[in-house]
This record gives structure tokens, C-alpha cells and sequence, in this order.
């Protein structure tokens, strides 16, 4: 007599649930460990540690100036950073290949820049992954490498306690002021003498940032009670989240902070005369990273890592740095002048800062001071006896230098003293070949400096001018070499990788895969039937295993999506030679080979998106139809193509509850989704400027009237199913109805947040989601004798299910990395930041498709009708087999990941493709967990 599992059974996926998740634990904490945050802080006494030479040693009357480890270049500074400012936002057009719409924008800027008498310069500056703005300000402020995840807190805003440049500024007296972005005063919280925050994470609010700057920092400069001034802008980072580069509201963004810019640099410019409070200023406009041309960052794409900086000195007039040190990339306008841009890592920020403000260097910086950036202070040197045009000449130059080498002396001597502490002080540290190495480079830089460039620092009488400035450059070669092999080392193993932990996690999982699997068989032998069940186990087994050593390989996890299409297109053909053999439902092959092609085409698009501007997407169907891009018949389509398709869901819906029989509850859950669809249908209409509705919203109430109206439906529909599950847990209840109300009523806020292709891409889900259940079993009924009454399960199904999820995660525009993620998704519907609620409609929107709707929906699946007893115990049977088979899948996926990343480990791409894929793949699997155990209490 054949045993079905009780209902006890259903506890079995909570256990998989926890073995899972303290495999991943583990696992991350072994994986995603950061580098060891050193305690210690640098103080102004520390130089005396070195063997360099105190900044006032040959100057009596700079005694009562001294502040710490080197001399003041400037006496303040002023930092505007401008999230997301890519390069070619700030350099000009002719540095570029071809001139695009957004380029050319900042011009007062470039005028600055390219004018000779004007101290100023645009540097190409390069920030070390991951781009996220949380994790660049740690980098810019630290001087260090943050690597992927920093002690799990990512994404939150923990504040910084290892040494930085604000902690560093307030030890030195010196007043902070911030306005804009929030993160700086989570980040810092208490360093700043006065502060003006705003909220930054409502990617579509483009200007309460910004305006908040803008009010503040104008008058700000006009004031002398402040040393250091930060003001962060958001509005071009947001503009490309929702809009694009290639936008308008990008270009406006732009055309505003020119505008801006230039009242900045009006006002430094007319308090900058002898006495005024800008006498010695430096002005610093940078970004923290750059952007796709999608308004995508967080990866280490080019685009990504690429932003810009602006420097400009109040002085008038700055020494020339030599040949040798010169970064410069040179190019001829259109009026054939030649314009320069120069370079600078991100990671010699708070170094360079450091030195120009003469306060002592964070501890744990292993940047160097930039010597571009450092010569622009060069008018405050010791340079009274050059003549103000002599400044770029031989003498002028060597006594720049003079100063530039004892600075990267004491540069030297504290990144070795970190380097030292930090290999002693950490599980791992560093290894001795990395360290000996070290040491040499640092040992020959040393023995020079104390063997002759003490010496002529110590001697005033400038004998033998062309001997020195070859010594003085060999040393400070010498010195560049050593930073340049330190930032080298730290960036190749920075990270600490526990490989006990990373191995026991994998274990777990393995072990935790075994289980699974052997779940799947209790109280039924479902695979060992007939041939035809062996078969389709062993297409099954065949697929996964196929699709888990693809991750192996970067090339197939940058192109995961068109690998499953093709498994999917696989499976299909498989099933069509079984329906042409049995000579049934052939339609329904076809139309599923179709439907593939058709998710084949969206995905293609969806990969255009990372490399793509918003105009090659939106002129995208322009060449694939052949129309004009401002074609009536193309914009009405694109229209009303999302409206009609969401009139096709009412419908099918209505044919649902007419076809089954659906009572009480169900049905009256059906409806509510109906009623979800027709205002989301109403929203896009009241949208388009077509429909002759698009003052609806404001009579309504505003635009977010009608997503809240639909999240509270959803809301209610939820609470109903599962008040239902609880008072009428003693009747019996069809499953198909059941199966109908919650995936309707989920499918709701899933097209809602998913936008206008929403309800598109859900069509094309139950077209194809159709075809796998008319389908099934298909192979094993030609094969049959027609003695079994009951069907048994047929794996191929199930990955065919699993397939077309994992196809439209990817169809409908995302990707394994967090620039794949549509923040602007999480403020339908509501415009302030409240963290919970957004981060859960940004997951419906993020795995809506892929996971919620894919999960709920697999019980649409069992082809068994009966309503005898019997027939709804192996409902039930079928239904755990189906889940826990799934689980198998979805477990096979997240572990082949783990093996891929502990493999690539020291990967170049590790923190900019096999961490994010890791990432997601873990979230994934634990949302799948949870939600396999939600539907095993709903449904069995």
C-alpha cells in the first residue's frame, strides 16, 4: 500500500530552510571577511618616528606655524562632491571618440582648467570597486582598499572607526562643515562643527538634495569660521538611476551645477586678495565614482571606476611639475589649442588632503601624496626669493621638489609602519615573499635618502643644481615605486579568505543537497516506473548538473541568462519530439518554442541595458521594425501595447473562476486581482498623454493614490487567503483555485513595480507557464500501458519551471549585480524612505518573476483532476516532490556559486562578477526556502 506524507511533512522544508542559512553563514564568514581594521590612530608626535626631516628644519620663523607632520600648503578647503560625476561629464568632448549630448555642460570649469594664468587642472580619476557611495567615501576618507562587504554592513551607513581624514582633521582643530548627502553624518557622526543633512535615498527626488546644498553653501563661503567644507550634490546620481545619461533631466542637472559652480568660484575669486578669508583656498569638485550610461554603478566596469576631479588653487600661480611626474594626456581643441587632463587614484585622496591641510596622515592609508595635486599649494613654499614669473623654472621646480620629497618621505615611512603593524596584527597578514619584498623597495628608498637627499635638504647654498635635481628625482622615483607595489599588493589579497569556514558552509550545503534529494523519494519510488520516468530523471540530472558548470566560467555567468534560454529551448524540443510521436498537442510545443524565442530576444535586451544608452533603447525597436523613432504607429504601440496586455490578464482571470469551480474566498480573491489589474491599467493610462487622462492623478489625489490603493488590496487579499487556510482547514479545498487566488494576487504588485513591460512579461510567463502544464507527462503517457490511474512526477517539468524563472529574471532587465537592481522600483507608490518597506518592494520587483510568482504557481503543474481521496493524497505526494525537487535545483545552483567563487577567489573579477553573482544567488536560495515553506503550509 503506497504511504503519501502527512502533514507533518510539511516542517521538512523549515529544517532545509536553517540548514541552508547557517551554510551560507558560514560560508560568508569566511568569504566576505574584510581586511582587518587596525584600532591605532596617527599622531602629530609620530614624526619623530621617522627618518625624515621635520618640516621647519631650516626655517626659525615657521616655528609658530608648525601644526604637525608636514607644512600647511592651504589654509582651507573647499570639497563638492558630485555623486556619480563620470569623466566625460568634466573633460571635454574632444577627449572622446564622439561628442555625446551630456558632454561640454560644466564649461566654466574647463575654461579654468585650460586657462594659463589660472591654477586649476582636471584630473581622470580612478576608484577601486566596489562603486557603491557608501564604500567610496570610506575609501576616499581612509586612504584604503574597502573590499566587498565591510563586517556585513554594507549596506547600511555603520560609522567609520578606523583612522581617517575627518577624524584626522578634528584631532588638528580644524572646523568641518557638511551639507547634503546623509551618509557623511552616519559615516561621522559628531565630527562636523556644523552639518546640514539630507535625506539620499529617494532616487527619484532629483533636487532636495541638491537645493539643501545650494542654500547652504553660498553663503558658507562668505563666512570665516570653518576650515574644511563638504557639500555632496545627489541630483546627477539620481537623474541616471531613473532617467539615463543620455536624458534631459541629466543635462538640466548639469546645466544646473555649472551654474551653481560658477557663483562658487565668483565668490572664492573675490575673497581670495590679500587678507580675504579664500587668500589660500583650494577648491576640489570630484566625484565618488562614475556611472553606465544606464545610471548604473556598484560594479568595476570602466564606466564605473572612472569619474573626474577639479582642482583650483586661490594663488595665482603654482610650480610646474616635471616631465617625469606628469600625468598629463594631451589633446587640441577645436580652436587648436591644447588642452591636458591628468590623472589621479582615489586611493591618494586623504593622503594629498592630508599633506595640503599639514595634518598627520590616517593610519591606514597606503595611498601617496599626488604630486599634480600637491604642486597646485606650491605658491605657499618656501619660494620668496623666485620672482613670480620665474615659477615653473629650474629653481622653482627643485625647491618644489625638495618639499615634495620629504613629504613622500614621511608618506613612506607611515605606510611601511602600517604595512608592518597590520601583518603582524592580522590572522593572515601578509606572506613573507610579499613582505621581503616590500622591505627591499622601501630599504633602497630609505638608504638613498639618508645616504644624500638629507644632505641637500640640509644645505642651503643650491651648489651643484643639476646633481641634486637628478637625486631628488631618483628618490622620488624611488618612493613612487614603493607606494605603486604596496597598492598593487593590497589590491590583489587584501582580503582575508577563511577557507576552514568557506569549506565547512560548502560542505553543508552538499550535505544538505544529499537530503534533499533523498526527500524526494519518501514513500514513493517516482523515478523508477517505467524507462520513459528514468529517462526524464536523467535529462533532469543532465540539465542541472550542465547549467551548475557553466558558473565555473565568467564568460557564461556574464551570459547566464541566454544559457538557460537555450537549456529551456532544450527541454522544449524534447518535448515536441514527444508530442509529434504521440501525435497530441503539438500546438502547444510549437507556442512553447515560440514563447522561448520571444524571452531569447527580451533577454538580448536586457543585456543592452548594461552597455546601452537610454537613446539605443528606446530607438531600439526603431531598426527591429523599421519605423522612424517618432513614428505614430511605433509610439501608440509602445503605448498601448501594456494596457492591452493587462485587459488579456482580466480576461483569463475572469475564464478561470467561470471554468473552475472556485467558492467563497478564492473567488472573491480572483476578483480583487482583477480589480488590482484595472487600476494598474487605469495608472498607465492616466500616464500616457494619448488616452486623454493624464489629469486623472491630480484629481485623484496625486500619482501615488492608485499603487497604494493596490498594495492595501493585496494586502487584504493576502490576509484573506490566509484566514481561509486557518478556518477552513477541515474542508476540502480544490487546489487549482487555491493555487489561482495567490498567484493573482501576488502577480499584482509584481506587475505594478516591474513598470510598463510588466504586464507584458507576465503574459508571455503564463503563455509558456501553460504550454509546461499541458505538456507534462506528454512523454511518459506515450510510453504508458494505461494501467496507472494515477500520474507520477515528471522532473522535466520542474526544471522546465525552474528555467523559464530564471529567463525572466533576466528578460525583464536585471542582472547579478547591484547596478542590475531598479531602485526607483521601490518608490512606487510613496516618495519619502522608510528602509523596510522599500527594500521590500524593491525584492518583489527583483525577484517578482523569478522567484514569488514561479514558487506559488509550481501547483498549477500536477495534472491530477480527480477529487477522490485517494487522488488528493497523491496531490499532496506530488506536490512535496515537486517542492523539494525544486529545492534541489534551486540548492544545486547556490552551491555550484560557492564552488565557483572558493575557486576564484583570487579572481581579477572575484568583488566585480563572482561576488555579486554570489550574492544574489544566496538571497535567492533563502527566499526560496521561505517561500516553498509559506506554500507547504498554504497548500499541503
Amino acid at each position: 500500500m503506497e504511504t503519501y506524507p502527512k502533514r507533518n511533512n510539511k516542517w521538512i522544508p523549515l529544517s532545509f530552510l536553517l540548514i541552508h542559512s547557517i551554510a551560507i553563514l558560514i560560508f560568508t564568514r569566511g568569504f566576505l571577511l574584510t581586511r582587518t581594521e587596525l584600532p591605532f590612530h596617527s599622531t602629530c608626535p609620530d614624526a619623530s618616528l621617522s627618518p625624515c626631516l621635520p618640516h621647519n628644519h631650516n626655517s626659525s620663523q615657521n616655528q609658530n606655524h608648525h601644526k604637525c607632520w608636514t607644512k600647511p600648503v592651504v589654509n582651507r578647503v573647499v570639497i563638492i562632491v558630485l555623486d556619480a560625476l563620470r569623466i566625460d561629464f568634466l573633460a571635454p568632448s574632444a577627449f572622446f571618440p564622439e561628442a555625446k549630448p551630456w558632454m561640454d555642460k560644466l564649461t566654466v570649469l574647463q575654461k579654468l582648467a585650460f586657462s594659463n594664468e589660472s591654477s586649476a587642472k582636471i584630473f581622470k580619476a580612478f576608484a577601486d570597486p566596489p562603486t557603491t557611495s557608501l564604500q567610496r567615501l570610506k575609501g576616499l576618507t581612509t586612504g584604503g582598499l574597502p573590499t566587498f562587504v565591510d563586517v556585513g554592513n554594507s549596506f547600511g551607513a555603520p560609522a567609520i572607526f578606523e583612522d581617517n581624514f575627518i577624524n584626522q582633521l578634528v584631532l588638528n582643530g580644524k572646523r568641518l562643515v557638511m551639507m547634503g548627502d546623509d551618509t557623511w553624518t552616519q559615516l561621522f557622526p559628531n565630527q562636523f562643527h556644523k552639518s546640514y543633512p539630507f535625506p539620499s535615498f529617494n532616487v527619484k527626488d532629483l533636487d532636495t538634495v541638491d537645493n539643501g546644498c545650494i542654500e547652504h553653501l553660498l553663503p558658507t563661503l562668505y563666512k570665516d569660521d570653518w576650515d574644511v567644507l563638504i557639500a555632496h550634490f545627489l541630483g546627477v546620481d539620481h537623474a541616471g538611476h531613473i532617467y539615463g545619461v543620455d536624458s534631459m533631466p541629466m543635462i538640466n542637472k548639469l546645466e544646473q551645477y555649472n551654474t551653481v559652480l560658477e557663483k562658487v568660484i565668483d565668490i572664492l575669486e573675490s575673497q581670495a586678495g590679500p587678507g580675504g578669508v579664500h587668500e589660500n583656498t583650494m577648491l576640489i569638485v570630484m566625484g565618488d565614482h562614475g556611472q553606465t550610461l544606464n545610471g548604473d554603478h556598484g560594479g568595476g566596469t570602466a564606466e564605473e571606476v572612472e569619474t573626474t576631479m577639479f582642482a583650483m588653487s586661490t594663488k595665482k600661480h603654482t610650480t610646474s611639475v616635471p616631465p617625469e611626474f606628469d600625468t598629463s594626456t594631451c589633446k587640441q581643441d577645436p580652436d587648436g589649442k591644447q588642452i591636458c587632463v591628468s590623472s589621479i587614484e582615489q586611493l591618494d585622496f586623504a593622503a594629498t588632503l592630508s599633506a595640503l591641510l599639514g595634518i598627520s596622515f590616517p593610519f591606514g592609508s597606503i595611498g601617496h601624496v599626488n604630486p599634480e595635486l600637491y604642486a597646485l599649494g606650491s605658491s605657499s613654499l618656501n619660494l620668496d626669493n623666485i620672482e613670480l614669473e620665474n615659477f615653473g623654472s629650474q629653481p622653482a621646480v627643485q625647491e618644489w621638489m625638495k618639499s615634495y620629497v620629504n613629504v613622500l618621505c614621511v608618506n613612506a615611512w607611515q605606510v611601511k609602519r602600517y604595512i608592518d603593524v597590520y601583518s603582524n596584527s592580522s590572522v593572515v597578514g601578509f606572506s613573507s615573499d610579499d613582505m621581503s619584498r616590500i622591505s627591499d623597495l622601501y630599504s633602497a628608498a630609505e638608504h638613498h635618502w639618508s645616504k644624500s637627499i638629507k644632505h641637500i635638504l640640509m644645505d642651503n647654498d643650491g651648489n651643484e643644481d643639476s646633481i641634486n635635481t637628478s637625486a631628488l628625482k631618483a628618490q622620488i622615483t624611488a618612493y613612487l615605486s614603493f607606494f605603486s607595489s604596496v597598492a598593487e599588493l593590497a589590491r590583489s589579497k587584501w582580503t582575508e579568505f577563511n577557507l576552514t569556514l568557506m569549506i565547512t558552509g560548502f560542505g553543508m550545503l552538499v550535505i544538505s543537497l544529499i537530503l534533499q534529494s533523498l526527500a524526494i523519494f519518501r514513500g514513493d519510488k517516482p523515478f523508477a516506473v517505467d524507462s520513459g520516468l528514468s529517462t526524464g530523471a536523467a535529462l533532469t540530472i543532465f540539465i542541472v548538473l550542465i547549467r551548475a558548470c557553466s558558473f565555473l566560467s565568467n564568460s557564461y555567468i556574464l551570459e547566464e541568462g541566454k544559457v538557460a534560454n537555450f537549456l529551456l529551448a532544450t527541454t522544449g524540443l524534447i518535448k515536441l519530439r514527444y508530442s509529434v510521436m504521440s501525435k497530441t498537442m503539438r500546438k502547444e510545443a510549437f507556442i512553447f518554442l515560440a514563447m522561448v524565442s520571444v524571452l531569447r530576444v527580451s533577454i538580448d535586451i536586457g543585456l543592452t541595458k548594461q552597455a546601452a544608452t537610454s537613446q539605443f533603447m528606446s530607438s531600439s525597436p526603431t531598426w527591429m521594425l523599421g519605423l522612424a523613432p517618432d513614428h505614430p504607429a511605433l509610439t501608440y504601440a509602445i503605448e498601448i501595447a501594456p494596457i492591452l496586455s493587462v485587459v488579456v490578464l482580466i480576461y483569463v482571470l475572469y475564464i478561470a473562476i467561470s471554468k473552475t469551480p472556485s467558492e467563497g474566498i478564492w473567488k472573491y480573491v480572483t476578483v480583487g486581482s482583477m480589480l488590482n489589474y484595472f487600476l494598474i491599467a487605469l495608472l498607465w493610462a492616466s500616464e500616457s498623454k494619448m488616452s486623454g487622462l493624464d489629469g486623472l492623478l491630480q484629481v485623484i489625489g496625486g500619482r501615488n493614490i492608485i499603487p497604494q490603493t493596490a498594495y492595501a488590496i493585496g494586502l487584504l487579499q493576502l490576509f484573506l487567503l490566509a484566514s481561509a487556510h486557518m478556518f477552513c482547514a477541515g474542508k476540502e479545498k480544490n487546489l487549482a483555485s487555491r493555487t489561482v487566488a495567490l498567484v493573482s494576487a501576488c502577480s499584482s504588485p509584481v506587475i505594478l513595480l516591474s513598470g510598463k513591460q510588466g504586464s507584458m512579461l507576465a503574459l508571455a510567463y503564463l503563455l509558456a507557464g501553460y504550454c509546461i502544464m499541458r505538456l507534462e507527462g506528454v512523454e511518459r503517457r506515450i510510453k504508458s500501458d494505461g494501467h496507472n490511474k494515477f500520474s507520477k512526477l515528471d522532473p522535466l517539468c520542474v526544471v522546465q519551471w525552474s528555467l523559464l524563472s530564471i529567463c525572466m529574471f533576466f528578460a525583464s532587465g536585471h542582472w547579478c549585480a547591484f547596478d542590475g537592481l531598479r531602485y526607483g522600483a521601490a518608490f512606487v507608490g510613496f516618495d519619502e524612505f522608510v528602509l523596510i518597506r522599500q527594500a521590500i518592494l524593491l525584492t518583489i520587483e527583483t525577484f517578482g518573476f523569478s522567484i514569488i510568482l514561479s514558487v506559488f504557481g509550481l501547483p498549477l503543474l500536477i495534472p491530477i483532476h480527480s477529487q477522490t481521496p485517494k487522488a488528493r493524497g497523491e496531490k499532496r505526494h506530488q506536490l512535496f516532490q515537486m517542492y523539494m525537487l525544486y529545492g534541489v535545483i534551486s540548492a544545486t545552483t547556490v552551491t555550484a556559486t560557492i564552488l565557483c567563487v572558493t575557486i576564484h577567489r583570487r579572481h581579477l573579477m572575484v568583488w566585480g562578477l563572482f561576488a555579486p553573482k554570489f550574492v544574489f544567488d544566496v538571497v535567492g536560495l533563502i527566499l526560496t526556502d521561505v517561500l516553498i515553506c509559506l506554500a507547504s503550509f498554504y497548500y499541503l
